[in-house]
């Protein structure tokens, strides 16, 4: 017999605006009841935003600090006594999941209570290796060192970890070989799928009429020095003249730097910049685009790769990280400074026959990303946690 199981799942702070992570903890928050026969009671809780509100131009940042490890980590040393003692008198246990490895520091505050158990989810460990002098495009201030330095010890003291992938759990036992840890993909979050294209058309044209009927390629993402956006623009001049088509950029705006060098590759006037496309508009652009290209130096997960093939969307990604572990055989796969390689690929998608099977096998690929059954591999392991002796 299952023993019923609380969960408490701990969210990021809504102002910090970090939108992929605020889409998993309400994916678990939602979904994750929902499963049958898993016998779990499943609650959240994040930090309230209260000195956050505040506007202070540079001071703002320091305010929303005191909303984040003041005021949270005291009312939520509150919450978790509150459930030991629930559970003490119903004879169960309780997880603490902190559903950002960046916030496993909110994880002390179960120390010494019994019956709640604690696990984190291990997005990936680019911040701390970069604090730790390691290069990975992530630099850290002083106060950032600090901080990474204390989440890593937090991941290192959890009961578990689950990670996203396999590149990210290698990091983790690495730099913290004691915790134990399994891997567990992130499932496809939105219900992204091939559209008609008279729909696709509707919602291109609310955005920029210029992509209806003129062919062109998509990076989703920020311009974050890892995202290789000025690889993405070289690749893109070398295939031009063979496409005639523009380069869409959805999500964060491009740096100086990149439109700068966007105009000495001759590209400019062929840039298309969509900042933070609601998900109706991501998903068309995903469907009409000739081709997703993701050339990243470093990633935890990849998110966009699998929404990219649920639209049956070419995917072209780099050989580092977990990129070709989350692509499997659903896309092309070149090393980062093969950019020669990138558009050849690019140029035998203009055959129908290549274009038709890499998006078949998108499509397959999105089985080992299918949500319930991630989600009852999270629901196991929550009961094999609360099984283990602390």
């Amino acid at each position: 017999m299952i023993t019923p199981l609380r969960i408490l799942l701990v969210g990021n702070y809504r102002l910090d605006g970090q939108m992929s992570m605020l889409r998993y903890y309400d994916l678990l928050l939602e979904h994750l009841p929902l499963l049958p026969q898993t016998h779990l009671t499943v609650e959240g809780i994040e930090p309230p935003a209260f000195f956050g509100e505040i506007s202070l131009g540079p001071l703002t940042k320091w305010l929303r600090y005191l909303d984040k490890y003041l005021l949270f980590p005291r009312q939520l040393r509150r919450r978790l006594r509150h459930l030991s003692d629930e559970c003490a008198r119903l004879g169960t246990r309780a997880i603490v999941h902190t559903t950002d490895h960046s916030n496993a520091v909110y994880l002390s505050a179960a120390r010494g209570l019994p019956h709640l158990r604690t696990l984190s989810t291990c997005h990936d460990l680019l911040a701390v290796r970069g604090a730790l002098g390691e290069d990975t495009d992530c630099p850290a201030s002083a106060f950032g060192t600090f901080l990474q330095h204390r989440i890593l010890a937090a991941l290192g003291q959890a009961h578990h970890v689950i990670c996203v992938s396999r590149a990210t759990q290698c990091d983790l036992q690495r730099l913290a070989p004691a915790t134990p840890s399994a891997v567990i993909p992130l499932p496809l979050n939105q219900p992204y799928r091939v559209l008609p294209r008279e729909e696709t058309t509707q919602r291109l044209a609310a955005s920029d009429s210029r992509l209806i009927d003129t062919p062109f390629l998509l990076h989703v993402g920020s311009s974050l020095s890892r995202k290789n956006r000025e690889g993405i623009l070289r690749i893109f001049a070398s295939f031009q003249p063979a496409f005639h088509g523009y380069l869409v950029f959805a999500g964060e705006p491009l740096h100086p730097a990149q439109r700068a060098l966007a105009g000495d590759l001759g590209v400019a006037d062929h840039i298309v910049e969509i900042l933070t496309p609601p998900g109706a508009l991501l998903e068309a652009l995903y469907n009409r685009a000739y081709a997703f290209v993701f050339p990243s130096k470093t990633e935890g997960f990849g998110w966009p790769i699998i929404e990219a093939q649920a639209c049956g969307c070419p995917v072209l990604v780099a050989r580092t990280t977990s990129l070709p572990e989350v692509t499997g055989d659903g896309g092309f796969v070149r090393e980062l400074q093969d950019e020669p390689g990138f558009v050849a690929d690019l140029l035998s998608l203009k055959k129908e026959p290549v274009r038709a099977e890499i998006i078949a096998l998108g499509f397959s690929n999105l089985l080992r990303f299918d949500r319930p059954r991630i989600l009852a591999d999270y629901a196991q392991t929550y009961h094999a946690v609360a099984g283990k002796k602390s």
